[in-house]
């Protein structure tokens, strides 16, 4: 198939960028993730880092393939600031664009022939490796892809397949002296550009078991799940955001949420809600964690008192978490 073709196809089904490469082994990333694991940047986070010897080989991911198809879906939309009492989303969570790509994905992997696999968010694919191999985008010097139309507000999936597909030439842009996104991050985890310390991540800690560390709490504003500060600042990103300044949001999109119902809602229906978040072992009194740091950050006093009934709980973690949060609020 020629590059043309699956633009075309790829267009009809509305996804925003597409590529293909040789399926073959992802030598350097493999190297990167192998290094980097070595020296602690990835923390407790396993993912695609935890086999490289899987995810960096789509060869092996389907009998017989010869090419792994990239594409992006971008999620931009604009979205209210977090008032008093509320706590902040990053874009990609307010709604399930990863399902969607997955759909379209399956539709595309369908129409191009041949057999074919799927993988979208998943551990067995270096997804953003595969994009950049394919010219769907290149690496930020905050780790992220950016595509040339839509910066980084995308989510990516990929097609390994047995059909041969022309190559599509990787993009020859980066960041040139930019250092925005570095010299943004509120932790410094950005300092060696290109390279993520996840230990200084203010997003990692929101997705991490345990306790947040004191120095990072108040870091984390009113963000309760993930952190889009080096996207906000990105000067790639502004095309994008100027483009759909006038969209309007999705019926399911949720780019805020209420402190006090985090803090309230019962165990099985936060679960219910949020299962398209990931949080360890799928237990929401991480959820309540988050939502406890960015009660003690709002600076609302009328928090108090949700905030106080977890300063009486038997759960150790919830308890710190609650007691810092109450002598901020008070």
């Amino acid at each position: 198939m020629q590059q043309a073709e699956l633009s075309r196809l790829a267009a009809q089904l509305g996804l925003d960028a597409v590529g293909a490469a040789p399926a073959g082994p992802y030598e350097e990333t493999e190297r990167h993730i192998r290094e980097r694991r070595a020296r602690g940047l990835f923390a407790r986070m396993r993912f695609t880092m935890a086999q490289p010897e899987v995810s960096c080989h789509p060869e092996t991911l389907l009998p017989g393939a010869r090419s792994v198809v990239s594409a992006a879906l971008s999620y931009y939309a604009p979205g209210p600031e977090a008032k008093p009492g509320e706590g902040r989303l990053p874009r990609y969570t307010w709604s399930d664009r990863y399902a969607e790509l997955r759909a379209k994905l399956e539709e595309l992997g369908a129409r191009i022939g041949g057999d074919y696999r799927v993988l979208v968010d998943e551990n067995q694919h270096v997804d953003r490796e595969g994009a950049a191999r394919s010219g769907v985008g290149f690496y930020g010097k905050n780790t992220l892809l950016i595509t040339r139309r839509h910066g980084s507000w995308v989510v990516l999936g990929t097609i390994v397949t047995t059909a041969e597909i022309e190559r599509s030439p990787p993009l020859d842009l980066d960041c040139g002296s930019c250092t925005r996104c570095i010299d943004a991050c509120p932790t410094g985890a950005l300092d060696d550009p290109g390279v993520l310390d996840s230990t200084k991540c203010l997003s990692y800690w929101s997705q991490a078991p345990g306790a947040v560390p004191v120095p990072y709490r108040e870091e984390m504003g009113s963000s309760v799940y993930g952190c889009d500060i080096c996207q906000d600042v990105c000067p790639w990103n502004r095309g994008t955001e100027k483009r759909h300044a006038d969209a309007s949001l999705a019926d399911d999109a949720e780019p805020v949420v209420s402190l006090v119902d985090w803090l309230e809602a019962a165990d099985d229906e936060l679960l219910a809600r949020y299962d398209r978040l990931y949080f360890p072992r799928n237990d929401p009194r991480y959820l309540r964690r988050n939502a406890l740091i960015a009660a003690g950050n709002s600076g609302e006093a009328s928090l108090a008192p949700a905030v106080e009934r977890w300063t009486q709980g038997d759960d150790e973690l919830l308890r710190e978490h609650a007691d810092w949060a109450l002598k901020r609020l008070r």
